[in-house]
Protein backbone atom coordinates (compact mmCIF):
# COMPACT_ATOMS: atom_id res chain seq x y z
CA UNK A 1 0.00 0.00 0.00
CA UNK A 2 1.26 3.36 -0.54
CA UNK A 3 -0.88 6.14 1.26
CA UNK A 4 -0.56 9.10 -0.37
CA UNK A 5 1.34 8.66 -3.21
CA UNK A 6 1.27 11.45 -6.08
CA UNK A 7 0.48 10.06 -9.47
CA UNK A 8 1.32 12.81 -12.06
CA UNK A 9 -0.15 12.39 -15.70
CA UNK A 10 2.31 14.05 -18.20
CA UNK A 11 1.60 14.47 -22.16
CA UNK A 12 4.28 14.99 -25.16
CA UNK A 13 4.58 17.27 -27.91
CA UNK A 14 2.52 20.48 -27.21
CA UNK A 15 -0.44 18.42 -25.63
CA UNK A 16 -1.64 19.05 -22.19
CA UNK A 17 0.66 17.77 -18.90
CA UNK A 18 -1.56 16.68 -16.47
CA UNK A 19 -0.12 16.39 -12.91
CA UNK A 20 -2.40 15.42 -10.14
CA UNK A 21 -1.81 13.96 -6.46
CA UNK A 22 -3.26 10.10 -5.52
CA UNK A 23 -4.38 8.67 -2.32
CA UNK A 24 -3.88 4.97 -2.31
CA UNK A 25 -5.18 3.99 0.83
CA UNK A 26 -6.64 1.14 2.48
CA UNK A 27 -10.42 0.74 2.29
CA UNK A 28 -10.95 4.44 1.52
CA UNK A 29 -14.78 5.74 2.08
CA UNK A 30 -17.05 5.39 -1.22
CA UNK A 31 -16.86 8.59 -3.05
CA UNK A 32 -20.08 10.66 -2.42
CA UNK A 33 -22.74 10.97 -4.94
CA UNK A 34 -22.98 14.12 -7.25
CA UNK A 35 -25.93 16.43 -6.54
CA UNK A 36 -28.68 16.67 -8.75
CA UNK A 37 -29.57 19.73 -11.07
CA UNK A 38 -26.22 21.57 -10.44
CA UNK A 39 -26.41 24.27 -13.48
CA UNK A 40 -22.73 23.92 -15.41
CA UNK A 41 -23.40 27.86 -16.68
CA UNK A 42 -22.80 28.86 -12.84
CA UNK A 43 -21.55 32.34 -12.62
CA UNK A 44 -17.53 33.07 -11.87
CA UNK A 45 -17.39 31.86 -7.91
CA UNK A 46 -16.01 34.81 -6.96
CA UNK A 47 -18.96 37.13 -8.32
CA UNK A 48 -21.52 35.44 -5.94
CA UNK A 49 -21.40 35.39 -2.51
CA UNK A 50 -20.82 33.20 0.30
CA UNK A 51 -23.56 30.01 0.15
CA UNK A 52 -24.11 27.23 2.33
CA UNK A 53 -21.54 23.92 2.41
CA UNK A 54 -23.06 20.75 0.80
CA UNK A 55 -23.50 18.00 2.44
CA UNK A 56 -21.09 16.30 -0.11
CA UNK A 57 -18.22 18.79 0.53
CA UNK A 58 -18.83 18.52 4.59
CA UNK A 59 -18.30 14.58 3.63
CA UNK A 60 -15.15 15.41 1.81
CA UNK A 61 -13.64 17.91 4.55
CA UNK A 62 -14.27 15.13 7.20
CA UNK A 63 -12.04 11.86 4.83
CA UNK A 64 -9.49 14.56 3.77
CA UNK A 65 -9.12 15.96 7.54
CA UNK A 66 -8.53 11.99 8.54
CA UNK A 67 -6.06 11.88 5.69
CA UNK A 68 -4.01 15.00 7.11
CA UNK A 69 -3.95 13.04 10.46
CA UNK A 70 -2.84 10.12 9.36
CA UNK A 71 0.12 11.34 6.84
CA UNK A 72 1.18 13.76 9.90
CA UNK A 73 1.05 10.35 12.70
CA UNK A 74 3.52 8.88 10.11
CA UNK A 75 5.93 11.77 10.37
CA UNK A 76 5.22 12.67 6.94
CA UNK A 77 4.01 16.31 5.16
CA UNK A 78 7.59 18.22 6.28
CA UNK A 79 7.45 21.51 6.20
CA UNK A 80 11.04 22.39 6.99
CA UNK A 81 12.44 21.84 3.53
CA UNK A 82 15.20 19.04 4.36
CA UNK A 83 18.23 19.13 6.61
CA UNK A 84 20.97 17.36 7.76
CA UNK A 85 19.24 14.04 7.74
CA UNK A 86 18.51 14.51 3.86
CA UNK A 87 21.64 15.11 2.23
CA UNK A 88 22.15 15.91 -1.54
CA UNK A 89 24.68 16.89 -3.79
CA UNK A 90 25.50 18.78 -7.46
CA UNK A 91 25.39 15.52 -9.05
CA UNK A 92 22.13 14.13 -7.28
CA UNK A 93 20.64 17.62 -7.94
CA UNK A 94 22.12 16.99 -11.71
CA UNK A 95 19.85 13.67 -12.00
CA UNK A 96 17.09 14.29 -10.25
CA UNK A 97 16.70 17.50 -12.35
CA UNK A 98 17.08 15.58 -15.21
CA UNK A 99 14.03 12.58 -14.32
CA UNK A 100 11.99 15.57 -12.84
CA UNK A 101 12.00 17.98 -15.49
CA UNK A 102 12.51 16.17 -18.73
CA UNK A 103 10.97 12.74 -18.45
CA UNK A 104 6.87 11.71 -18.54
CA UNK A 105 5.36 9.10 -16.23
CA UNK A 106 1.98 9.07 -18.54
CA UNK A 107 1.56 8.93 -22.55
CA UNK A 108 -1.88 10.08 -23.75
CA UNK A 109 -3.25 7.68 -26.00
CA UNK A 110 -6.33 7.33 -27.69
CA UNK A 111 -7.86 9.94 -25.64
CA UNK A 112 -7.07 8.82 -22.27
CA UNK A 113 -3.66 8.13 -20.36
CA UNK A 114 -1.57 5.04 -20.05
CA UNK A 115 1.50 4.88 -17.33
CA UNK A 116 4.37 4.32 -19.23
CA UNK A 117 7.59 6.87 -18.60
CA UNK A 118 8.99 8.00 -21.68
CA UNK A 119 11.64 10.97 -22.76
CA UNK A 120 10.45 13.97 -22.82
CA UNK A 121 11.33 17.83 -24.00
CA UNK A 122 12.35 20.68 -21.57
CA UNK A 123 9.19 22.96 -21.32
CA UNK A 124 8.54 26.12 -19.18
CA UNK A 125 7.05 29.36 -19.61
CA UNK A 126 8.65 32.75 -21.78
CA UNK A 127 6.25 34.43 -21.29
CA UNK A 128 5.30 35.97 -17.75
CA UNK A 129 2.84 33.58 -15.60
CA UNK A 130 -0.15 35.72 -14.45
CA UNK A 131 -2.11 33.36 -12.26
CA UNK A 132 -5.97 34.17 -11.94
CA UNK A 133 -7.62 32.95 -8.74
CA UNK A 134 -10.87 31.86 -8.41
CA UNK A 135 -12.45 30.46 -4.97
CA UNK A 136 -15.86 28.81 -5.29
CA UNK A 137 -18.97 30.65 -3.57
CA UNK A 138 -19.11 28.18 -0.74
CA UNK A 139 -15.30 29.28 0.55
CA UNK A 140 -15.95 31.65 3.45
CA UNK A 141 -14.18 35.34 3.29
CA UNK A 142 -11.34 34.71 5.94
CA UNK A 143 -10.18 31.58 4.05
CA UNK A 144 -10.09 33.56 0.79
CA UNK A 145 -8.31 36.09 2.44
CA UNK A 146 -5.68 33.80 3.70
CA UNK A 147 -5.22 31.34 0.57
CA UNK A 148 -4.83 34.73 -1.79
CA UNK A 149 -2.14 35.91 0.60
CA UNK A 150 -0.23 32.48 0.78
CA UNK A 151 -0.50 32.00 -2.65
CA UNK A 152 0.83 35.56 -3.34
CA UNK A 153 3.74 34.98 -0.97
CA UNK A 154 4.42 31.84 -2.70
CA UNK A 155 4.49 33.62 -6.11
CA UNK A 156 7.12 36.12 -5.20
CA UNK A 157 9.03 33.33 -3.93
CA UNK A 158 8.97 31.19 -7.65
CA UNK A 159 9.20 34.54 -9.33
CA UNK A 160 12.51 35.43 -6.83
CA UNK A 161 13.75 31.67 -7.61
CA UNK A 162 13.64 31.67 -11.37
CA UNK A 163 14.10 34.91 -12.53
CA UNK A 164 10.99 35.25 -14.48
CA UNK A 165 7.50 37.07 -13.76
CA UNK A 166 5.40 34.85 -11.55
CA UNK A 167 2.01 36.71 -9.85
CA UNK A 168 -1.76 37.06 -9.77
CA UNK A 169 -3.60 39.22 -11.92
CA UNK A 170 -6.89 39.98 -13.09
CA UNK A 171 -6.09 40.41 -16.63
CA UNK A 172 -4.43 38.42 -19.42
CA UNK A 173 -4.60 35.41 -17.17
CA UNK A 174 -3.20 32.50 -18.32
CA UNK A 175 -2.73 30.10 -15.35
CA UNK A 176 -6.18 29.56 -14.01
CA UNK A 177 -6.25 28.29 -10.12
CA UNK A 178 -9.56 27.03 -8.81
CA UNK A 179 -10.19 26.67 -5.28
CA UNK A 180 -13.50 25.15 -5.09
CA UNK A 181 -15.94 22.23 -3.52
CA UNK A 182 -16.59 18.61 -4.35
CA UNK A 183 -19.96 19.66 -6.10
CA UNK A 184 -18.57 23.45 -7.49
CA UNK A 185 -15.87 21.46 -9.54
CA UNK A 186 -18.71 19.30 -11.23
CA UNK A 187 -19.74 22.88 -12.84
CA UNK A 188 -16.12 24.19 -14.04
CA UNK A 189 -16.45 22.08 -17.69
CA UNK A 190 -17.05 25.26 -19.48
CA UNK A 191 -14.39 27.46 -17.55
CA UNK A 192 -12.16 24.30 -18.28
CA UNK A 193 -12.92 24.15 -22.16
CA UNK A 194 -12.75 28.03 -22.60
CA UNK A 195 -9.23 27.82 -20.63
CA UNK A 196 -7.89 24.39 -22.60
CA UNK A 197 -9.66 24.23 -25.88
CA UNK A 198 -7.82 21.23 -26.68
CA UNK A 199 -9.35 19.26 -24.20
CA UNK A 200 -11.41 16.15 -25.04
CA UNK A 201 -15.29 15.73 -23.43
CA UNK A 202 -13.30 12.82 -21.34
CA UNK A 203 -10.39 14.69 -20.35
CA UNK A 204 -12.46 17.54 -18.84
CA UNK A 205 -14.53 15.25 -17.11
CA UNK A 206 -11.69 13.67 -15.72
CA UNK A 207 -11.46 17.32 -14.23
CA UNK A 208 -15.03 17.85 -13.46
CA UNK A 209 -15.53 14.08 -12.19
CA UNK A 210 -12.29 13.11 -10.18
CA UNK A 211 -12.43 10.60 -7.46
CA UNK A 212 -11.74 10.96 -4.14
CA UNK A 213 -8.17 9.63 -4.50
CA UNK A 214 -7.43 12.52 -6.21
CA UNK A 215 -6.04 15.42 -4.12
CA UNK A 216 -5.52 18.03 -6.71
CA UNK A 217 -3.93 18.65 -10.16
CA UNK A 218 -2.75 20.74 -13.31
CA UNK A 219 -2.83 20.88 -16.87
CA UNK A 220 -0.79 22.38 -18.77
CA UNK A 221 -0.30 23.18 -22.94
CA UNK A 222 2.59 23.82 -24.34
CA UNK A 223 3.36 25.02 -28.20
CA UNK A 224 4.23 21.99 -29.87
CA UNK A 225 6.95 23.80 -31.90
CA UNK A 226 8.55 25.32 -29.32
CA UNK A 227 7.91 23.24 -26.04
CA UNK A 228 7.08 26.89 -24.38
CA UNK A 229 3.86 26.38 -21.90
CA UNK A 230 1.42 28.89 -22.56
CA UNK A 231 -1.56 28.18 -20.58
CA UNK A 232 -2.53 26.07 -17.48
CA UNK A 233 -5.65 25.00 -15.53
CA UNK A 234 -5.07 23.92 -11.76
CA UNK A 235 -7.82 22.68 -9.59
CA UNK A 236 -7.57 22.39 -5.41
CA UNK A 237 -9.79 21.17 -3.25
CA UNK A 238 -11.18 23.99 -0.66
CA UNK A 239 -11.97 20.76 1.90
CA UNK A 240 -8.71 20.12 2.76
CA UNK A 241 -7.62 21.13 5.84
CA UNK A 242 -4.88 23.98 6.07
CA UNK A 243 -1.27 21.90 5.49
CA UNK A 244 -2.74 19.45 2.69
CA UNK A 245 -4.74 22.61 0.83
CA UNK A 246 -0.98 24.49 0.84
CA UNK A 247 0.81 21.39 -0.02
CA UNK A 248 -1.50 21.23 -2.82
CA UNK A 249 -0.70 24.60 -3.80
CA UNK A 250 3.34 24.22 -3.41
CA UNK A 251 3.42 21.54 -5.63
CA UNK A 252 0.52 22.36 -8.81
CA UNK A 253 2.00 25.64 -9.29
CA UNK A 254 5.22 24.32 -9.20
CA UNK A 255 4.51 21.36 -11.71
CA UNK A 256 2.76 23.99 -13.53
CA UNK A 257 6.16 26.24 -14.45
CA UNK A 258 7.72 22.87 -15.89
CA UNK A 259 8.88 20.47 -12.93
CA UNK A 260 6.59 17.81 -14.58
CA UNK A 261 7.31 14.38 -13.18
CA UNK A 262 8.05 12.70 -10.15
CA UNK A 263 10.87 10.81 -8.99
CA UNK A 264 11.41 8.19 -5.93
CA UNK A 265 15.31 9.14 -5.65
CA UNK A 266 14.32 12.78 -5.18
CA UNK A 267 15.10 13.63 -1.51
CA UNK A 268 14.50 16.76 -0.01
CA UNK A 269 11.61 17.31 -2.64
CA UNK A 270 7.67 17.21 -3.04
CA UNK A 271 8.33 15.91 -6.58
CA UNK A 272 8.09 12.42 -4.65
CA UNK A 273 5.56 10.08 -4.49
CA UNK A 274 6.27 9.73 -0.21
CA UNK A 275 4.84 12.65 0.42
CA UNK A 276 7.21 13.39 3.23
CA UNK A 277 7.76 16.90 2.32
CA UNK A 278 4.38 19.07 1.96
CA UNK A 279 5.89 22.69 0.82
CA UNK A 280 8.72 23.33 -1.43
CA UNK A 281 12.03 21.97 -0.54
CA UNK A 282 15.59 23.44 -0.53
CA UNK A 283 15.96 21.33 -3.45
CA UNK A 284 13.43 22.23 -5.38
CA UNK A 285 14.23 25.26 -5.09
CA UNK A 286 17.38 24.23 -6.91
CA UNK A 287 15.53 22.55 -9.66
CA UNK A 288 13.09 25.56 -10.42
CA UNK A 289 16.69 27.49 -10.81
CA UNK A 290 18.30 25.25 -13.55
CA UNK A 291 14.86 24.95 -15.29
CA UNK A 292 14.95 28.78 -15.64
CA UNK A 293 18.89 29.18 -16.30
CA UNK A 294 18.73 31.30 -19.66
CA UNK A 295 21.55 28.46 -20.86
CA UNK A 296 19.16 26.24 -21.09
CA UNK A 297 16.27 26.53 -23.40
CA UNK A 298 12.51 25.38 -24.15
CA UNK A 299 12.77 21.80 -26.58
CA UNK A 300 15.91 20.65 -25.26
CA UNK A 301 16.29 16.96 -25.45
CA UNK A 302 17.80 14.91 -22.37
CA UNK A 303 21.00 14.78 -24.28
CA UNK A 304 21.62 18.27 -25.39
CA UNK A 305 20.29 19.52 -21.80
CA UNK A 306 22.28 17.04 -19.46
CA UNK A 307 26.05 18.48 -19.51
CA UNK A 308 24.20 22.49 -19.23
CA UNK A 309 22.52 20.94 -16.10
CA UNK A 310 25.76 19.25 -14.58
CA UNK A 311 27.62 22.49 -14.68
CA UNK A 312 24.55 24.85 -13.39
CA UNK A 313 24.17 22.28 -10.34
CA UNK A 314 27.76 22.71 -9.67
CA UNK A 315 28.13 26.11 -10.00
CA UNK A 316 24.90 26.12 -7.21
CA UNK A 317 26.44 23.75 -4.81
CA UNK A 318 30.15 24.56 -5.51
CA UNK A 319 30.94 21.03 -6.66
CA UNK A 320 29.96 19.12 -3.41
CA UNK A 321 30.12 15.66 -4.82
Amino acid sequence: MHRGARLPTFLRGGLPLAACAFLAACEPPASPQAPHGLSPRARPADLRGPVRESPESAAMRAYFAKVQADLLAQGLLRTDGGGRDTPFNDRMLAENFVRIALYDEYERQGGGFAQREVESRLRRWEAPVRVGLRFGPSVPDERRATDRARISSYLARLSKITGHPIGLSESGVNFWLHVVAEDERRALGPQIAEALPSLSASEIAGITQMSTTTYCLVYALSDDTTSVYNRAFAVIRSEHPDLLRLSCLHEEIAQGLGLANDSPTARPSIFNDDEEFALLTTQDELMLKILYDRRLRPGMTIEEARPIVQTIAYELLGGES
